[in-house]
């Protein structure tokens, strides 16, 4: 009788490198989502902004975005800050360049008293060019 030896075929070897695919495939997923949720996040202060036909956004190098809201709140950029943080803020920005434009973003709601005294709050801190943002559109007719 002879006895032979069985011999087993040896399986595949195992895989040792990870599947990129799938990991490429959710990158470029999440980078869609953020291409597509960044331009939306770029202004979270909502303010009610008034129309006129002749606002055209400004290409000033320089500038700082100040705003009211129509709860009175100052804000710096989109940080709220009370009266006396912001006049340092813009003190600042005052003596880092003098020719910096500040632009006044004033909800339609607040009182003209309280933009008056935000202009001389921004012109006591030294900056002179003031630009007030307005939504470009047609305005709508007062009554």
């Amino acid at each position: 009788m002879a006895f032979g030896r069985l011999e087993r075929t040896t399986g595949p070897a195992p895989m040792s490198d990870i599947n990129m695919t799938p990991l490429i495939d959710v990158m470029l997923v999440l980078l869609v989502i953020f291409m597509i949720t960044a331009p939306l996040m770029t202004s979270s202060l909502k303010l009610d902004l008034p129309k006129t036909d002749a606002a055209q956004p400004s290409d000033t190098p320089s500038f700082v975005s100040v705003a009211i809201d129509p709860q009175g709140r100052l804000y710096f950029g989109e940080e709220a800050l009370d009266r006396s943080a912001l006049a340092s803020r813009i003190a600042d920005a005052a003596r880092k360049n003098p020719q910096t434009e500040v632009q006044l973003r004033a909800d339609k709601s607040v009182p003209y008293g309280q933009v008056a005294e935000l202009i001389g709050m921004v012109q006591k801190a030294g900056l002179n060019r003031i630009g007030f943002i307005a939504d470009p559109g047609a305005a709508t007719p007062q009554q």
